[in-house]
């Protein structure tokens, strides 16, 4: 039997996922899996996802479709269920779609690669989607306090209530006040591309930068990080090491990460 799974969203043609997973499963001797991206908005989610036959094992969702994503599922996993947002749909045995998002184990794991075992106080740059996993990824590392710097006051009283079902302390702060994140021991940059590149930050060089952009690379808040020490961590990392999750939750086999990686990498370094 033919197995199938797929990113799905809008855009999504730039997608390095179908690099990750079929690199995956050249590696594993998975012959009968593939995996491809499908464009598909907010209002297709449930009508697509209904429409898929037994063959499709598992959905990446990125952008628009992380919030959508939960209504179709029949499961949620307590991580998914807590944010509010879900990046993976895994096939049931039984039919449906269990919901869930490696994005915080593999932010946590990208972290700890970089050297983070345990920290006190977290900065998050930007409150969107992305920032409610950076708050867990937070809360997992045993962090005190979070503290959230964003361009909408409004956006952080949206966080709040993630905060609150993780159980860890979150405080807000305009975004003219970013530059002192550097008092933290981590900063998670969340936002677009370009919103922190004026940002004068003055690095400790016992802190860690997970930037979650990867196009261009470095960003600007990045390489003033890199220069005072820093250790960084990029999208890059965090798109490898949540992939291995889905992975290994479509397949029920054991991800090659480093095919993967080298895959990736090449991939990347092929559009810059």
């Amino acid at each position: 039997m033919q197995h199938r799974a797929a990113v799905l969203g809008k855009p999504v043609g730039h997608s390095l996922s179908p690099v990750l997973h079929n690199a995956g499963y050249a590696a594993a001797g998975l012959t009968g899996w593939s995996y491809t991206a499908i464009e598909c908005a907010e209002a297709e989610l449930p009508d697509l996802v209904s429409g898929l036959g037994p063959e499709w094992a598992g959905l990446s969702l990125t952008m628009p479709l992380k919030e959508v994503g939960l209504t179709v599922a029949t499961e949620v996993r307590p991580v998914a269920a807590a944010l509010g947002v879900t990046n993976t749909l895994v096939r049931l045995p039984g039919g449906g779609w269990r919901a869930d998002n490696t994005d915080v184990p593999g932010m946590v794991a990208s972290l700890r690669e970089a050297g983070v075992d345990a920290v006190a106080e977290v900065a998050v740059l930007g409150a969107g989607g992305t920032a409610r996993a950076a708050v867990a990824a937070a809360a997992q590392l045993g962090a005190d306090r979070v503290v959230v710097y964003a361009r909408r006051p409004e956006a952080v009283d949206e966080l709040r209530p993630v905060a609150e079902r993780l159980g860890v302390a979150l405080a807000g702060a305009g975004w003219d006040r970013a530059e002192e994140c550097a008092s933290a021991d981590v900063v998670i940059s969340t936002v677009p591309k370009g919103v922190a590149d004026g940002l004068d930050v003055p690095w400790r060089a016992s802190t860690v930068l997970f930037d979650a952009l990867y196009h261009p690379w470095p960003t600007p808040l990045a390489a003033t990080a890199q220069r005072a020490g820093c250790g960084i961590v990029s999208g890059l990392d965090l798109l490898w090491a949540q992939a291995l999750g889905q992975f290994e939750q479509f397949t029920g086999v054991a991800a090659p990460a480093a095919p993967m990686r080298e895959a990736l990498l090449a991939a990347w370094r092929s559009r810059t």
